[in-house]
């Protein structure tokens, strides 16, 4: 089982014991079968970000408090070559979590790769996101208002509405982007 498939199982079934739910509870929270969830649970499936996405939602957490290790340092020095991402749209969405969500601080960081001629629509969730464009042309579509935006542009939405990431070109659209959970 790859790490990020591990850490994925480990934090569903902690938060899911803690609070006492049953697969079948989780179920009626998230949308997702229980089914797919026992699987996810078990290390056998590795979900897509918009049923990672589900997950969170139902159950009120941050999308990257799946992805991360218990006792990490205080300071940490990431490479991104060594990050492992989850995919969504057949191969052509790929998401890597940086800085996962820690209560104290309110907010996750990760890098998003968008290939050529692709886009993907992101289920609404809790939060304010803040794009930033690294490389190439983004198009983000936000209830029908289009923005483009170009390396070193970035723009602040609140992500409770459908948005959706456009990559119109023929070459790859890199941006990060930080999600910020306000009380």
């Amino acid at each position: 089982m790859e790490f990020i498939q591990e850490a994925i199982a480990k934090n569903l079934a902690k938060i899911r014991k803690k609070r006492g739910l049953s697969l079948d509870n989780v179920s009626e929270l998230t949308g997702v079968s229980k089914a797919m969830l026992a699987q996810i649970e078990n290390g056998k499936s590795n979900p897509t970000v918009t049923t990672l996405w589900k997950i969170a939602n139902g159950l009120q957490v941050s999308f990257s408090g799946f992805l991360k290790e218990n006792d990490k340092p205080q300071i940490e020095k990431i490479n991104m070559n060594e990050l492992n991402p989850i995919i969504d749209d057949d191969e052509n969405y790929l998401v890597y979590s940086i800085f996962p969500f820690h209560p104290e601080k309110k907010f996750e960081i990760f890098t998003v790769d968008l290939k050529p001629g692709f886009r993907h629509v992101s289920e609404k969730h809790t939060g304010e996101e803040y794009v930033l464009i690294q490389r190439g042309t983004l198009t983000l579509d936000i209830q029908g208002e289009k923005f483009e935006l170009n390396p070193d542009e970035t723009i602040k939405f609140n992500a409770n509405t459908e948005h959706i990431y456009i990559n119109s070109s023929d070459e790859l659209v890199r941006f990060y982007t930080i999600i910020y959970y306000p009380d």
